[in-house]
C-alpha cells in the first residue's frame, strides 16, 4: 500500500513540477532562449543525477520510514540511511537538479528562473515547517542527525 501511495504521489507531485510544467513553458515557447548549442546536453548530467537522487529516496522513506515522501503522509521513523545518511533532503536537491538540467536542454530562461524559485521553496519549506516538525516528532534523535 506504502508503494501505491508513493507512485500516486510521484505522479502528481513530482510528476507536475518535473514534466507537466516544464512541458508547458516549452511547448508554449514562454521567454526568451539561449542558444547553448552542444553544450546543452551537458543538461543531461544534473537532470539523471536529479532523477537517480529522487528515485532513490522513494525506497528509504517506505521501507525504513514506513511512510510516503508526501507532507500528508510522512515517514513514521526517522530515515537516516542511503542518500539521507548524507543529505538532509536528497529528494529536493534532486528535484533542483532535474529542473536545471531541464533548462540547460531546452535553453529556456524561464527554467532556471524556475529551479532558483523551487530552491528558495525548498529552503523555506524546510526551514519553517520540515525541521521543526521532524523535531516534535523524533526529538533527540533528528537533533543528533541534524549535527
Amino acid at each position: 500500500m506504502l508503494w501505491l501511495r508513493t507512485v500516486l504521489f510521484a505522479i502528481l507531485v513530482p510528476g507536475t513540477e518535473l514534466v507537466l510544467l516544464p512541458l508547458v513553458v516549452v511547448l508554449m515557447d514562454l521567454g526568451p532562449r539561449l542558444e547553448l548549442g552542444p553544450a546543452r546536453y551537458s543538461g543531461l548530467v544534473p537532470l539523471l543525477l536529479g532523477l537517480g537522487k529522487t528515485l532513490r529516496g522513494f525506497p528509504d522513506i517506505i521501507h525504513r520510514g514506513r511512510g510516503t515522501p508526501a507532507v500528508y503522509d510522512p515517514p513514521r521513523e526517522l530515515v537516516v540511511a542511503g542518500l539521507y545518511r548524507y543529505v538532509r533532503n536528497p529528494q529536493y536537491v534532486g528535484v533542483v537538479l532535474v529542473i536545471v538540467g531541464e533548462a540547460l536542454l531546452t535553453g529556456m530562461v524561464v527554467l532556471f528562473g524556475y529551479a532558483a524559485l523551487m530552491a528558495v521553496g525548498y529552503h523555506l519549506f524546510v526551514r519553517y515547517y520540515e525541521e521543526p516538525t521532524l523535531g516534535r516528532l523524533f526529538g533527540e534523535p533528528y537533533a543528533r542527525y541534524r549535527e
